[in-house]
């Protein structure tokens, strides 16, 4: 015997993707604007707004970097749906993986290819969500991102470098845990075409954004 739901109908699934694709339209309209912008414009506010290393700066920096840089904020955003089927440590862990790799950037700079590795992430996250990769190749994926964003603050005293870091794993967590938050309201009611709409995209940008990375 079946019983009614005390909620009241339930959302139909087109309604619940197009609510998802709501969400995700943010960082998408950014990463439109932010396309066409300098390289290090799209990667520093200190470059941006013309700041000297202070605290404060490094602080403000650490905050604005993961959401004025494109591939990261979408991967960050990806990643949301990813933990829906995971628990609260993963994603702690995953922002000490990220902590751990801007540290191993700023002892160890220059890592070859970082910036296509970095897109190339985008793909990893779609064939996580594909089923095709495990999701624990995520954590060196995050480590990795963490590594290209130490590369703007080389050279940096430890004050504001302290700051940045913090400002990071702030940034980092907020957007994490706001897109684990929301998505997590219609997970229920996505359908798997509806995801797998979603892994394509990240697929296909992920590979546009990784050649364009290794020709331009």
């Amino acid at each position: 015997m079946t019983l009614s739901s005390p909620r009241g109908p339930e959302p139909s699934r087109p309604a619940a993707l197009r609510r998802i694709a709501a969400v995700l339209s943010l960082p998408a309209g950014l990463i439109g604007l932010l396309l066409g912008a300098p390289a290090a414009q799209a990667h520093h506010m200190m470059d941006l707004l013309h700041l000297k290393a202070t605290p404060l700066t490094g602080l403000i920096s650490g905050l604005l970097h993961p959401v004025i840089g494109p591939d990261h904020l979408l991967f960050l955003m990806a990643l949301a749906l990813v933990g829906l089927r995971r628990r609260l440590f993963w994603m702690l862990s995953l922002l000490a993986t990220g902590l751990l790799g801007s540290a191993t950037g700023l002892l160890l700079p220059g890592l070859p290819g970082s910036e296509a590795l970095v897109s190339l992430s985008l793909v990893a996250v779609g064939l996580v969500l594909f089923d095709r990769l495990p999701a624990a190749v995520l954590v060196p994926a995050f480590a990795l991102h963490g590594y290209a964003l130490s590369g703007a603050v080389l050279g940096w005293s430890t004050a504001p470098l302290t700051t940045y870091l913090l400002g990071l794993l702030l940034s980092q967590a907020a957007l994490l845990l706001v897109s684990l938050t929301v998505l997590r309201r219609f997970a229920d009611q996505l359908a798997p075409r509806g995801r797998q709409l979603l892994a394509s995209a990240l697929i296909g940008i992920g590979a546009a954004w990784t050649w364009s990375a290794l020709v331009g």
